[in-house]
């Protein structure tokens, strides 16, 4: 052992004596030798790995580098031996933009988990279909999640058979958009029975009738899902006014037709 301490020339390390005087694993620097980042400098007679100080300012930098986010095939390729600013400026560009995009994903992820935390102690049950499918809405950006935590399994598994996600999102804009022309209705004072509102009210139905797939035992469900005595947030605001709005519209748009569909469905 001694013989072999002292073949070790003087101004050269051992792959330990580096690895300790950095704070990295000996595994870390036995990596960057075989992926050709940082090779020894040098070898001892008895076959050890053999480094110097030039060595350790190049894992210095590499180390440097890799804390900023670049990874080792882009140190490897050409960082270390980048040679004027405007190409480290570059680089260094690219990396900056690349961690923009990072932090604005992570930003949604945050917003979405603290949304989520909220719903989940508001539905004060353990559900994670539903969480999933309010997760997947919180990433489209869409409200819809507010309608969502309302649903019971077996009317979240229809929507799931009913809609994929593209559908199901322009059901969604098609839903929303309507509600909104509902709400300007009745800010406008526009009459149940007149033919602007009949014709919105069809609209609506057909909407229904689509989510439903014409399944008219799903219709009681919906108005008990639909139905929100105290609005707690501003979708349900909205939906509210369109519920107020709509029940004597609806009763006119079906008088005229000669049609219940709720008859005969249980409620």
């Amino acid at each position: 052992m001694m013989t072999k301490h002292k073949s070790i020339p003087q101004g050269y390390m051992t792959v330990g004596e580096v690895a300790k005087k950095i704070g990295i694993t000996v595994r870390t620097l036995q990596y960057y030798d075989k992926e050709g980042l940082l090779p020894p400098s040098a070898g001892s007679e008895g076959g050890r790995r053999l480094y110097t100080d030039k060595d350790l300012v190049t894992l210095h930098q590499i180390m440097s580098l890799k804390s900023l986010g670049f990874s080792l095939n882009d140190i490897k390729r050409h960082l270390i031996s980048l040679e004027t600013p405007v190409d480290v400026a570059n680089a260094l560009t690219e990396q900056a933009d690349g961690i923009r995009r990072k932090i604005e994903q992570l930003t949604a992820s945050l917003i979405a988990i603290e949304q989520l935390k909220a719903e989940v102690l508001q539905m004060q049950t353990v559900n994670f279909k539903k969480y999933a499918d309010i997760i997947v809405n919180l990433q489209m950006k869409n409200d819809s999640y507010y309608l969502i935590k309302r649903f019971d399994d077996d009317t979240l598994d229809h929507i799931r058979n009913q809609f994929d996600k593209v559908s199901g999102l322009n059901f969604m804009d098609r839903f929303n958009r309507l509600s909104d022309e509902i709400v300007q209705l009745q800010k406008d004072s526009v009459p149940p029975e007149s033919e602007k509102c009949q014709q919105i009210v069809k609209e609506y139905w057909g909407l229904i009738m689509e989510f439903t797939d014409g399944d008219m035992s799903m219709l009681p469900k919906l108005i008990e899902i639909g139905n929100i005595d105290t609005a707690t947030n501003a979708w349900e605001e909205r939906q509210k006014i369109v519920n107020d709005y709509l029940n004597p519209a609806l009763q006119v748009y079906f008088s005229k037709l000669g049609v219940n569909p709720f008859e005969g469905v249980e409620q």
